[in-house]
């Protein structure tokens, strides 16, 4: 079972925006075939503040989606670091209803609100690269809607460049540090609209 975020152990100082150290390179040759345009940094001292800022990733990203939009989001970090937490959270945030169950196995949930198709990838186990064209993941990554991808390493070569990545780093038992970077132009719209959404929510 993968561990869940935990009750909040003690609070952790704020990261500078745009700061990115090594420990967030869990892969680094991904991460440096699709280098970041522009960075944010955010600190989860317990699962609320990884809920928390899926709310506001998800407000962030609605209008782009709700227009016929694509984006796909990377979320990189070790077993255990919460990715399958958050994305949870930003699934439950962007209006889906019933059980949320993980891809682990199916590698791909596909969901559905209204106005916007919403795909999350689990490529843990995938091994098989003929499956990228059987499955008929190609045509899922280049159709309109939200992709949100697990593991993402495991498809490398695979992949379109992200336009958004989460790095998420453990500390402790139950904070979180997280790096998120835009890759493309769209990603770097989303960091921008996930400022003002934390303005709003702090003004």
């Amino acid at each position: 079972m993968r561990q869940q975020l935990g009750p909040l152990s003690k609070a952790l100082p704020d990261i500078p925006l745009g700061q990115v150290g090594s420990k967030f390179m869990t892969h680094p040759s991904i991460l440096a075939s699709h280098p970041a345009l522009a960075t944010r940094a955010d600190t989860w001292p317990d699962e609320a503040g990884c809920g928390a800022l899926a709310e506001r990733l998800a407000a962030a990203v609605t209008p782009t989606l709700s227009q016929g939009g694509s984006l796909v989001i990377e979320l990189h970090g070790t077993l255990g670091a919460g990715k399958t937490t958050f994305t949870r959270h930003l699934l439950r945030a962007l209006g889906v209803q019933g059980r949320i169950k993980s891809p682990s196995y199916a590698v791909v949930e596909p969901h559905q609100v209204p106005g916007i198709a919403i795909h999350h990838f689990d490529f843990y186990r995938f091994n098989d690269p003929q499956e990228w064209e059987d499955a008929g993941f190609r045509d899922l990554f280049g159709a309109v809607g939200l992709k949100l991808v697990e593991w993402p390493d495991k498809a490398a070569g695979l992949l379109p460049c992200p336009d958004l990545r989460l790095l998420i780093e453990p500390v402790g038992e139950t904070s979180r540090q997280v790096s998120l970077q835009a890759c493309t132009p769209a990603g770097a719209a989303t960091l921008h609209a996930l400022a003002e959404e934390g303005e709003a929510a702090h003004g």
